[in-house]
């Protein structure tokens, strides 16, 4: 009887971890339609965009930026199970700072920012890395070096489990416009970038790619591509058996709109896509005279054409 009520014991326990799910500071979990995310804490009418969370699911990271370009990484932890409220990133509140990305073991984040090497003159957008000590705080950014920054911009940093780094860059060796590359882990660093094949990258400019942790399939934006249907749209490359990345599909509307959608990010369960929109509420299109409030609510609340941040349920079918 011991030996039954013990095995039953570890068998519940087993579902219990099978069955247990991510929690995000929004309690509304989308379908197939893209919903606003975290309506007044991740997105509340500001230019707030891009994603990532812990493997933890403790802590988030998002971007604000401001017209003038002035640009800051936010954190939002959770305290014994609760979301508080959005706060400075510990590394970020002085420089342009955007598009941080967790590692998969979750103890080095990966972002964007033109603070300087040298000085105090911001330079050009690299990509840095930021380190958590063995107190928990994170510590002192740290350039990737040339290997990976050149005197160009790169941005949208994307860190797949076996460390290999995919980013956007306007490449010379790249298709035409901003590329999608991937520089390999190495035992020493990084190898030198590569651009990802025709069948995601093209003459028109592709950017800000997530890519499955297992690199099985890669998401990203595209611009001025036949059949189009906003500014940037969002398209979707698969790993064959071979391991080739085949051709990438555009993703189906409304998760594509007549804005821009770009800056993905699939959830590690791969249940949800969240990403980034700038398209409009749908009362902008109305004709009908708005009183001052309306007006107000219209200027300063999500879909008011500043970038916000939604999400939809994940189809690995798209």
């Amino acid at each position: 009887m011991i030996k039954q009520f013990t095995a039953l014991c570890l068998l519940l326990i087993c579902v219990s971890r099978a069955g247990a799910q991510a929690t995000y500071p929004d309690n509304s979990l989308p379908g197939d339609t893209p919903q606003i995310f975290a309506r007044g804490i991740l997105t509340d009418g500001l230019a707030n965009r891009d994603f990532t969370i812990s493997p933890k699911g403790d802590e988030i990271f998002f971007t604000v930026q401001h017209l003038r370009f002035a640009s800051f990484i936010l954190r939002v932890a959770k305290v014994n199970e609760v979301w508080g409220k959005p706060e400075m990133a510990p590394f970020s509140g002085v420089f342009a700072d955007l598009e941080a990305t967790f590692s998969a073991d979750g103890n080095t984040i990966f972002f964007v920012s033109n603070r300087p090497l040298k000085g105090d003159r911001p330079k050009d957008y690299d990509i840095w890395k930021v380190s958590r000590g063995a107190d928990g705080k994170w510590g002192a950014p740290v350039n990737l070096g040339p290997t990976v920054n050149t005197d160009k911009n790169e941005y949208y940093p994307s860190i797949a489990k076996n460390g290999n780094l995919y980013f956007t860059v306007e490449a010379s060796y790249g298709k035409g416009g901003e590329d999608i590359v991937v520089c390999k882990k190495t035992a020493d660093g990084y190898a030198a970038p590569e651009s990802l094949p025709e069948t995601i990258n093209s003459k028109t400019g592709e950017f800000n790619a997530f890519v499955d942790p297992d690199e099985q399939f890669i998401i990203f934006s595209a611009e001025s591509r036949p059949g189009r249907v906003g500014s940037g749209d969002l398209y979707m490359s698969k790993k064959n058996n071979a391991g080739n990345w085949q051709p990438a599909r555009q993703l189906p509307v409304p998760i594509n709109s007549t804005g821009l959608d770009y800056c993905p990010y699939v959830t590690a369960d791969k249940k949800y896509l969240i990403f980034t929109s700038n398209r409009l509420r749908k009362e902008w299109d109305s004709d009908k005279a708005v009183t001052y409030d309306e007006m107000k609510n219209l200027i300063t609340e999500p879909g008011n054409g500043l970038d916000d941040i939604y999400w939809v349920k994940f189809n690995p079918d798209w």
